[in-house]
């Protein structure tokens, strides 16, 4: 008798866990990209706002801006199953000013001070 129910439950589990499987606006909540945006900026929630959701198929597209200013573009992905939410960490990327590379702006703001020598410099004939 017990292995005809086992045999039963296993079909109803794989169409239960088909039907839950859900999309990422119903699996993604704004506590979940709220948390997981903190945990990847290193900031505290209060530090930063999120604008700019839009849910596409598993995955959640956002803007996260901090209090400084800066603008990140971020994802997270998520899907429901039985075992309940599952939420990605957030993936952000800064959103650059320009299309300078950050290289250029970073030296343009820098003193120009020539590196003190060392054995590598020396051995890649960069010392003066």
């Amino acid at each position: 008798m017990t292995s005809s129910r086992t045999g039963l439950c296993s079909p109803l589990l794989l169409i239960a866990a088909a039907l839950a499987g859900g999309c990422a606006s119903h699996a993604v909540t704004d506590d979940a990209i709220v948390t997981n945006t903190s945990r990847a900026l290193g900031l505290p929630p209060q530090a930063f706002t999120i604008s700019n959701r839009a849910d596409s198929g598993v995955q959640t597209t956002f803007q996260a801006r901090t209090d400084g200013g800066r603008v990140y573009s971020c994802y997270v992905e998520g899907s429901v199953s039985v075992v309940g939410r599952v939420v990605s960490d957030a993936i952000c990327q800064e959103m650059r000013q320009s299309d300078v590379p950050a290289s250029t702006r970073r030296s343009a703001t820098r003193p120009t001070t020539a590196p003190a020598c060392n054995a590598l410099l020396r051995a890649a004939g960069r010392c003066n």
